[in-house]
């Protein structure tokens, strides 16, 4: 580890430090692992024989696979369970990320997981456990609206980092960072960088190597951690060998906090996501978890272990494959749709990842009354760009179209009807100037 990181306590706030561990959580995770002779007194858990429910069968989409829960299955599937998961589930997702992120044993050695209610759940706990009101706050121009909804509370002082296609500028990033001295202990420097590298929500970018080696160099030289939030990992669309690595697989120094999800692969209400990082930083999340729901829902985490049991790497893989062509399709679809009703009107390039195209509208100030009154009236609903700005009142050019879920045949009339709504607000601009 970097002698930069040598004190996680810097990067923790005053409530963070202050909680302390739940004795009767703390007997719950030893009792998971308890010999059977163990007769254990100690929780107060309730009885499983008064719970109503005796057996569950889930069959898969491929028809000839499923899941029973039955006997000690079903009540582990119902009881409480250790705060950091379900101990099958913890060793599943650590083998997990070490074939995909290439983990080494020391990095296991200093780093751990734990799995949260879903993934936004555990970035809130780690974001509540570094905040101070009027932190410094570095991220991209435009990020996921529900980070800005965690961190405005705080009315945190943001320094907004520039991207471009290929995602966050380092040498913007460099700029911002230079008013400060590495290793400054300035209580208004910033203590860590927040990016959302791969399938960015909204801007749909994929950040490239190069810039992911720059910019994990830069946060070493003034000891930032990196919270990297990236649910859209497994939704990439380039082939494997261009795709570039994640700030976890390049970590030498314990500052990459990693935050990974199941509902863009899996399902997104059985609400499971999974934090790997530094064991300080891990620990405080276990704590506010104490203090909060417990832990994420036993019968989401039995059922995801059993999953990925039968299913294993290749099965696993295969889905992730199935997952990705099918995204990619519909990106493509979308794109073509685009490109024959926006072009020469807007602004947008092809998405390397995730569900979102990132469109800018050059002839208009503003997209958001064109798109929260008149859009809604034209039967089109997007997500005006304003939205993803950490400061939500300038005006903004942009705006986000899912191609997730609407209907396919849809996309082409959905598209007509955008630059037919574009085309008026402009004309009703040049008449309001």
């Amino acid at each position: 580890m970097s002698d930069n990181v040598n004190s996680y306590a810097r990067f923790l706030n005053s409530l963070s430090k202050g909680r302390q561990p739940s004795l009767i959580r703390e007997m719950i995770t030893i009792m998971s692992t308890a010999p059977p002779e163990m007769i254990s007194m100690a929780g107060g858990m309730p009885n499983p024989k008064l719970f109503p429910f005796k057996k569950m069968t889930v069959q898969l989409k491929d028809d000839t696979t499923s899941i029973s829960l039955s006997g000690t299955k079903m009540e582990q599937a119902l009881q409480y369970l250790p705060t950091g998961g379900l101990p099958s589930l913890v060793s599943q997702l650590k083998t997990l990320q070490e074939e995909k992120h290439s983990l080494s044993p020391d990095v296991w050695l200093k780093n751990d997981i734990i799995v949260t209610s879903g993934s936004q759940d555990g970035l809130c706990k780690c974001l509540e456990a570094l905040l101070e009101p009027g932190s410094s706050v570095i991220m991209e121009e435009f990020v996921y609206a529900g980070t800005l909804s965690i961190i405005e509370p705080y009315k945190p002082n943001y320094h907004v980092v520039t991207a471009d296609t290929q995602g966050m500028r380092p040498d913007s990033l460099k700029k911002i960072l230079s008013q400060w001295s590495p290793g400054s202990e300035d209580t208004n420097a910033p203590k860590f960088l927040y990016i959302n590298p791969t399938g960015a929500n909204p801007t749909g970018t994929v950040l490239s190597s190069e810039r992911c080696q720059e910019i994990y160099k830069i946060c070493s030289q003034y000891n930032l951690l990196i919270l990297e939030d990236d649910p859209y990992f497994y939704l990439q669309y380039q082939d494997q060998d261009l795709r570039s690595p994640s700030f976890m697989s390049i970590d030498t120094e314990g500052r990459v906090v990693r935050f990974d999800s199941f509902s863009k692969i899996l399902s997104s209400g059985i609400r499971l996501g999974f934090v790997t990082g530094p064991k300080p930083i891990i620990e405080r999340i276990n704590l506010h978890m104490q203090a909060s729901v417990l832990h994420a829902s036993s019968l989401s985490q039995v059922l995801v272990s059993d999953l990925m049991s039968q299913w294993g790497s290749t099965g696993f893989n295969n889905h992730i494959k199935e997952v990705e062509d099918f995204y990619k399709n519909r990106r493509n679809k979308l794109y073509e749709a685009a490109d024959k009703h926006l072009m020469g009107l807007c602004e947008f390039s092809v998405p390397l990842g995730g569900m979102f195209l990132w469109i800018k509208v050059p002839g208009l100030g503003s997209t958001w009354d064109m798109i929260m009154q008149r859009g809604l009236q034209q039967n089109i609903m997007l997500m005006p760009g304003r939205a993803f700005q950490p400061d939500q009142t300038a005006p903004c050019q942009f705006l986000r179209a899912a191609f997730s879920i609407a209907a396919e045949k849809d996309f082409d009339t959905a598209m007509e009807r955008l630059a037919q709504l574009i085309r008026k607000e402009i004309s009703l601009q040049e008449h309001q100037s």
